[in-house]
C-alpha cells in the first residue's frame, strides 16, 4: 500500500480497459487521480470505484488527439492540485476502432492517408501532446515519472494493422528518448508492452481462448491477461521501488514473444 502516497497521477484513456485500472490501483496506493478520455459516462463510472474505495480524484471528458484537449486535462489537474508527479499515456484505440472506423486497422496498402493520421492523432500524437506539457512542469518540480502503454504489436512485425504497430513502435522508442534528454532532470520515462488484453479493444477475438490449441498458439499462459495485471506493472515504473528503471520496455504478455 501507498506506493504511490501522495502524488498526483495525470492517467489517461481512463474511462475503460487498462487506464481505468490504473486510475483504480493508484488512486488505492495513495496517489490523487486525474483521469482523462472522451467519454464522460465511462469516466463518471471509473470516478465512482474509485471514491467508493475511499480514493480521491477527478475526470476530465477531453480529446488528445489535439493539442487543445491535451491543454484541457493538464489544465484541470494542476487547477485541482497544482502538479503532476506522474503521467501515464493509455489513451488509445485497436481493433475495436473498426466498427465506427472501417480500414482503419488494415495493412499499408489498404490504409488511406486520412486513416493513417486518425489512427496515428489518437495513438501516438496523444502521447506526444501530453508529455510536451508535463515534462516542463516535472522540470520545475523537480522531477516526476512518465509510464507509456504500448504494445508488443510495437516490436514485432504484423500482416495488418500497420498504422497501429507503427504508432506503438514509435512510442517506444520516443520513450527511450526521453529517458535520454530527462534523465538530468530526474524525470524517469518507462513503458510497458502488453500482449493479448481481455479489454474491449479486442472483445471479439476473446472467444479464441476457448479453443486450447488455439490458446496455446497466442501465448503460452493460455489466456489474456488483465487489465488490473497490467496497472501493476504500471505502478511499479511509476513508483520510486522503479528508482533505477528508466527508459525500460516491461513486456507483459504471458510469454508471447518469448517464443520468437
Amino acid at each position: 500500500m501507498d506506493r504511490v502516497k501522495g502524488k498526483v497521477a495525470l492517467i489517461t484513456g481512463a474511462g475503460t480497459g487498462v487506464g481505468r485500472a490504473c486510475m483504480e490501483l493508484f488512486a488505492r496506493e495513495g496517489a490523487r487521480v486525474v483521469g482523462v478520455s472522451r467519454t464522460q459516462a465511462n469516466l463518471d463510472e471509473t470516478l465512482a470505484a474509485v471514491t467508493a474505495a475511499g480514493g480521491e480524484g477527478i475526470v476530465v471528458s477531453a480529446d488528445l488527439s489535439v493539442p487543445a484537449g491535451a491543454q484541457k486535462a493538464v489544465d484541470a489537474a494542476l487547477a485541482t492540485y497544482g502538479r503532476v508527479d506522474i503521467l501515464v499515456n493509455s489513451a488509445g484505440v485497436g481493433y475495436n476502432h473498426l466498427s465506427s472506423s472501417p480500414d482503419s486497422m488494415n495493412d499499408i496498402v489498404g490504409t488511406s492517408p486520412e486513416k493513417w493520421h486518425e489512427v496515428m492523432a489518437i495513438n501516438l500524437d496523444s502521447g506526444f501532446y501530453m508529455c510536451r506539457l508535463v515534462v516542463p512542469l516535472m522540470q520545475k518540480q523537480g522531477g516526476g515519472s512518465i509510464v507509456n502503454v504500448t504494445s508488443i504489436s510495437g516490436l514485432q512485425g504484423l500482416p495488418g494493422a500497420h498504422t497501429y504497430t507503427a504508432a506503438k513502435g514509435a512510442m517506444i522508442n520516443l520513450t527511450r528518448s526521453m529517458c535520454v534528454a530527462y534523465a538530468k532532470d530526474n524525470i524517469r520515462a518507462n513503458c510497458i508492452a502488453p500482449g493479448f488484453i481481455a479489454t474491449r479493444m479486442v472483445a471479439d477475438f476473446l472467444p479464441l481462448f476457448d479453443d486450447e490449441k488455439v490458446a496455446d498458439s497466442i501465448t503460452p499462459m493460455r489466456r489474456a491477461g488483465t487489465p488490473e495485471e497490467m496497472a501493476y506493472g504500471c505502478l511499479y515504473l511509476a513508483s520510486d521501488e522503479a528508482g533505477y528503471c528508466n527508459g525500460t520496455v516491461l513486456v507483459i504478455d504471458g510469454g508471447t514473444t518469448a517464443r520468437q
